[in-house]
């Protein structure tokens, strides 16, 4: 087995092992990826020799707690090793319950999910301290998420674990009284986590289904939590009817699948009907939000017929609705596709003139790839190249770089 083998299976399992072992360690986030870490390294040493074992996670939760244990001994004070390494040897004797059981993980996962999106840290620092210890990204991932140099987002995640430490930030679900205004946050760790399962920044798939899972599953826990939420019930919508496609974004040789190429025929029709039925759900609670209006825009996507029967004039004013309650670049380049396939492509690209001189749009790769497109549509072929080039340049993902370098190049040759 591979270092490369490894370090996926680590990945899958890591965020569920480390909710568990922040409880086992009441709280200590720089003690439980320590441990975490060094259970890695003791994985990369035997797993290739030995194989994976039949519970990759009930090994890593195991060996992990073993390693932080050695670690108290070795840098704590006495008083300091006393308490920790009592409850810890406690869970070393009793039995302990299997990681993947269906009850006790969720639990810790929706307690780390809470403490990590605590009031007391900025929004920013929530949403990736979150995704960096329950959703397994990287610090270069959610840099790119957030549109912020690596080194920013580094730091920012330094001072989030550091200030839950000094404000002694509890390691549970809120009560019910403080759960509502708790959740905004949670949410956008839920959308953000799902964003990247379903479009790949980096290597060399372009779907990563294990977070699009895990953003689901704890969507659905969230809405049981939250019955009556509607913006709770709208994500999830917008989470099903976009995992609805999963399975045809991508050919069989693992090439990139265009919306309107896609084979409808294949789409998950059960995910469509739940996604729709959550957004039937959000609408009836009259409280219209952001993750409503996408998941609206989403439903119209998965339900129209074929490609040349989608409503893209409606589509393209759920986008203008939605940049007037959510203000953001991202939006407008959505808005401006929108408005190019309903009005036609010189309508589209007068929406991205406008935000051109928005210096988050430099580096933002769908900015150049949707100009690039609606000027292949215009007919300006050498202005098209050029923003395919930018587009390229800045795609991190393999499938995406390849069927940008595609179109480029078809675009040049005729």
């Amino acid at each position: 087995m591979s270092a490369g083998a490894v370090e996926r299976a680590f990945r899958e399992e890591s965020g569920r092992v480390l909710a568990t072992l922040i409880r086992h360690l009441g709280g200590d986030f720089a003690l439980a990826e320590d441990a975490l870490q060094d259970a890695l390294a003791q994985a990369l040493r035997t797993w290739p020799r030995d194989g994976v074992p039949a519970n990759p996670g009930a090994w890593m939760t195991v060996t992990a707690r073993r390693r932080a244990i050695d670690r108290i001994r070795r840098e704590r004070a006495l008083a300091d090793r006393i308490e920790a390494l009592r409850t810890l040897m406690d869970i070393e004797q009793s039995t302990e319950p299997d990681p993947e059981d269906g009850s006790a993980v969720p639990d810790d996962r929706l307690r780390l999910i809470f403490t990590c999106c605590h009031p007391a840290l900025a929004i920013e620092a929530r949403v990736a301290l979150t995704l960096r210890t329950l959703g397994g990204l990287t610090t270069a991932e959610i840099a790119r998420a957030f549109l912020v140099p690596e080194a920013t987002m580094a730091q920012r995640l330094v001072r989030a674990k550091r200030k839950i430490a000094a404000a002694k930030i509890p390691y549970r679900v809120p009560d019910d009284a403080a759960l509502p205004d708790r959740l905004a946050g949670v949410l956008a760790v839920l959308y953000l986590v799902f964003n990247e399962g379903y479009a790949a920044r980096d290597g060399a798939r372009l779907v990563r289904a294990d977070l699009c899972d895990e953003a689901i599953r704890l969507g659905r826990l969230l809405a049981r939590l939250m019955p009556d939420d509607a913006e709770t019930a709208g994500l999830l919508a917008l989470m099903l009817l976009h995992d609805s496609r999963r399975a045809t974004r991508t050919d069989d040789a693992g090439r990139y699948v265009a919306l309107p190429d896609q084979d409808r025929a294949r789409w998950d029709a059960a995910r469509i009907e739940d996604g729709t039925r959550e957004l039937d759900r959000a609408v009836r609670l009259r409280r219209p939000g952001p993750y409503q209006l996408q998941a609206a825009i989403a439903a119209l996507h998965a339900t129209a017929p074929s490609a040349e029967e989608t409503d893209w004039g409606q589509i393209a004013q759920l986008y203008a609705a939605l940049a007037r309650r959510a203000p953001s670049p991202v939006v407008d380049v959505n808005r401006a596709v929108a408005v190019g396939m309903a009005c036609g492509p010189r309508a589209g690209l007068a929406v991205l003139d406008e935000l051109a001189s928005d210096p988050r749009l430099g580096g933002y790769q769908p900015f150049h790839a949707a100009r690039a497109d609606l000027l292949r549509r215009a007919g300006d072929a050498d202005a098209a190249g050029m923003a395919y080039d930018r587009a390229i340049a800045l795609s991190s993902n393999a499938v995406e770089r390849t069927e940008l370098e595609r179109r480029r190049d078809a675009l040049r040759a005729g």
